[in-house]
């Protein structure tokens, strides 16, 4: 599971990417970004605003 401090206010993709244990480099940033707008496609995660995401609340089975 990712712990961050940013709450409601989402995760941006270089956040993102450190998260995971990416470097934190453009290239791994773009790569992240087009994934994570395909989650959002999917309902998966949610785009508060330009660049920053989150993922959606899953229901305790």
């Amino acid at each position: 599971m990712l712990e961050s401090g940013a709450g409601r206010a989402g995760m941006r993709c270089r956040q993102l990417a450190v998260a995971l244990g990416l470097e934190a480099v453009p290239a791994k940033a773009v790569g992240l970004r087009a994934k994570t707008k395909r989650l959002v496609e999917r309902g998966w995660a949610h785009q508060l605003r330009p660049g920053a995401f989150t993922a959606l609340a899953v229901p305790a089975a």
